[in-house]
């Protein structure tokens, strides 16, 4: 059994190696909640279903968000009668949040997420990091913005001063699914906005120092593989590489994967994390999704 931490984009396509080569039933995806939030009267959880649409192969690889071939006829007619969606939202992918939205009126978002990914088949363990909602405030040199604000309607384009968010509970199953794991994953993703909200909630931390934890590095050469996670780490004073990742988790971190790009910090980095492993991480396809999968996986294969 292995447990992923995930955000919505890198950690995904990371996913689409990982389930070639282990059962799905085997596999638990903890994922952020963090920039949750309602638009246009329903309840939208990128990442949640960014990992449920890759799991059930129908998510749309052009833009890692929605549904695959969806139409848009519900976004285009809002914006015809004056009334325009922050988040472009397919049709399909509407439905999925329409029915989110009723479910939760009765039931917690871990079982809403428990429900849909069953009627999607997805065999793996899909668990929202909490059933609480979060809220993210980011600090920028053109005042307080939220973060779709921030990313949609400003482009990323201001300069970050400071991020703030509340702190939550974890859902449950979530520390089980990481005390219990024979390897837990930390994906590509965000190390701020995505993996810095899942690891900060009350005993996740603990629960990781007594697993075997394996990290993959979302920076590159210098650069995000996707996302403003440059600007939220320099923000909060981290330096942008792989080694500034590697000093943020290296309290529970076991093993660390760096892209060849970055071999000069290996030996640094090994002054933090004793297990290092340099290869490709650049996921342009299948391929490289699985050999990427099998230097994370070692002895469970």
């Amino acid at each position: 059994m292995i447990t992923i931490l995930s955000g919505g984009t890198g950690t995904p396509k990371l996913i689409q190696g990982i389930v070639k080569l282990i059962d799905p039933k085997d596999i638990n995806i903890v994922v952020n909640t963090l920039e949750n939030s309602y638009f246009s009267g329903v309840y939208v959880a990128a990442d949640v279903d960014t990992v449920m649409y890759t799991l059930a192969e129908i998510i749309n690889e052009k833009t890692w968000y929605g549904i695959d071939n969806d139409t848009f006829i519900t976004h285009e007619t809002l914006k015809e009668i004056n009334c325009p969606e922050t988040l472009k939202i397919g049709d399909r992918d509407r439905a999925t949040k329409i029915q989110k939205t009723m479910l939760m009126e009765q039931y917690p978002l871990s079982k809403v997420v428990n429900i849909q990914r069953k009627s999607l088949g997805v065999e793996s363990h899909v668990i929202p990091m909490s059933d609480e909602e979060s809220h993210l405030k980011i600090k920028t040199d053109e005042g307080d913005m939220e973060f779709h604000k921030f990313l949609i309607e400003r482009r990323g384009e201001p300069e970050v001063l400071d991020l703030e968010y509340n702190s939550v509970k974890p859902a449950h199953g979530v520390i089980e699914s990481i005390e219990e794991a024979d390897l837990v994953v930390i994906g590509p993703s965000n190390p701020v906005t995505s993996i810095g909200p899942i690891i900060s909630m009350e005993g996740v931390s603990d629960a990781l120092k007594k697993s075997y934890v394996t990290a993959v590095s979302p920076i590159i050469g210098g650069t995000p593989v996707s996302g403003p996670a440059a600007k939220f780490m320099r923000a909060l004073g981290h330096e942008v590489s792989c080694r500034g990742v590697a000093a943020m988790y290296q309290e529970f971190l076991d093993k660390f994967i760096v892209d060849t790009e970055d071999r000069v910090y290996k030996k640094e980095i090994e002054k933090l994390i004793s297990d290092v492993v340099v290869t490709n991480t650049n996921m342009k396809n299948i391929g490289d999704k699985m050999m990427l999968a099998r230097s994370i996986l070692g002895e469970i294969l």
